[in-house]
């Protein structure tokens, strides 16, 4: 099953579901090195709560069309028009709130970094709740050539996810970081040497793939509990809440009732 976004003028986002329950967007802008111009982001975002909000959708995954950028930043065209402080605070809450649909869909996000992830791209796939880089694709914040920094809540994700000292040297340096090194750091979760269709991918993905829809929406909750800084009392609460709709739901007691005849 495939369908599209539609847009005036070119098909900027595509979603595709090459299996139940997984199901891909891709930003589809190639000759613009998939760059992240609003409209972009908000159909993005809008692909992302529709397939997300789905009972039966276990994980999505983002990716860009082509094969040498995932995404090459904001559209510089687009955003040549923020001139004055009230048009950057709106352009920052714009597409800030783009990437907080990915930050809070009930539902894993997975970044496939087909290519670079450069500025605003980086801070896309740092909104994902894993990332998995081909292993000739880069990720950098280099906003810094721009005289600028980061714009989208990429900042926070990164410091969190890297620690003050890498992130401050990425940041500064305008560092690329390759595969093995982004996953050295906890920047990707894996490298992929054999593209989307190969054992690298299908090896990752197959637990997420036999895990029950509502126990990956019960795990991403706290995700995004501890994403917001939610207290320990709080994110607890998270906890509960999901475990009382798992553990009530028929996959537990089938999975449970597999082990136990195993045992016996």
């Amino acid at each position: 099953m495939q369908t599209t976004i539609p847009d005036v003028s070119v098909t900027t986002v595509l979603v595709h579901e090459p299996h139940p329950g997984v199901v891909w967007v891709t930003v589809n802008r190639a000759e613009k090195h998939n760059a992240l111009a609003r409209p972009v982001l908000a159909e993005l975002a809008e692909a992302v709560r529709s397939n997300g909000t789905r009972d039966d959708v276990r994980y999505l995954v983002v990716t860009g069309a082509g094969e040498r950028y995932f995404a090459a930043g904001g559209d510089l065209r687009d955003l040549a028009s923020v001139r004055d402080e009230a048009a950057v605070l709106a352009m920052m809450e714009e597409a800030g709130a783009a990437l907080d649909a990915i930050r809070t869909c009930p539902v894993p996000v997975i970044a496939f970094l087909n290519g670079d992830a450069i500025g605003g791209g980086a801070e896309l796939a740092l909104a994902c709740d894993m990332r998995l880089q081909s292993a000739n694709a880069r990720i950098g914040f280099i906003q810094a050539r721009l005289g600028i920094t980061s714009a989208w809540g990429g900042g926070p994700d990164l410091f969190e996810l890297v620690g003050p000292a890498h992130a401050m040297r990425m940041m500064s340096r305008c560092e690329m970081v390759g595969a093995e090194q982004a996953l050295a750091w906890g920047l990707a979760d894996a490298v992929i040497s054999d593209g989307p269709q190969g054992q690298d991918f299908a090896a990752f993905t197959k637990p997420l793939n036999a895990c029950p829809p509502q126990v990956l929406r019960g795990i991403k909750a706290q995700a995004i509990a501890a994403r917001q800084g939610l207290g320990w009392k709080a994110h607890r609460a998270v906890e509960q809440k999901h475990l009382v709709q798992t553990w009530l739901h028929d996959d537990h007691w089938a999975a449970s009732e597999k082990l136990l005849s195993k045992g016996s």
